[in-house]
């Protein structure tokens, strides 16, 4: 008989030599069913509005806003200077209201990170939430070799 036991009266067993998968299908299928609930609560969605410095430029507007933020902290629009108080106000005109008008944020350098806030909170209590920061646009710098890098 194929694949039978055989009996030659003795208790010792005949070796297998053939590998036993069930254990180790057992164990691929509890892990498949981990990475399977773990893998959606990995994933990140947060939209962040900021472009890469060495992409490629976005398409302008006809007309861009540029709303700028100068060394002295003093508020322009276009090239003509005003007032933080007055800041809503003046926006509201040149977008005749749009409140979805993209405003195009230049600082200087020396400006530091909380004036820059500021700013942006002042846009965000005016209605304004399509802030592009602007910046100037450079090739991306050519990748140093590891070997080069650990001398």
């Amino acid at each position: 008989m194929a694949g039978g036991i055989r009996d030659s009266g003795s208790d010792d067993l005949q070796e297998n030599h053939e590998i036993n998968v069930t254990p180790f299908i057992d164990v691929m299928l509890v892990l498949l069913i981990i990475f399977m609930v773990a893998a959606p609560l990995a994933t990140v969605d947060i939209n962040v509005d900021l472009p890469a410095s060495t992409a490629t430029a976005a398409p302008r507007p006809d007309q861009p806003l540029y709303l700028t933020l100068k060394e002295d902290r003093s508020i322009a629009i276009g090239n003509e200077t005003i007032s933080r108080e007055t800041l809503g106000k003046f926006l509201d005109q040149h977008t005749q209201g749009d409140k979805e008008t993209r405003v195009f944020l230049r600082a200087d350098q020396s400006v530091d990170y909380g004036a820059l806030m500021d700013l942006m909170n002042s846009l965000r209590d005016s209605g304004y939430l399509k802030i592009a920061l602007v910046g100037v646009e450079r090739a991306p710098s050519p990748a140093v070799p590891a070997s080069e890098g650990h001398q």
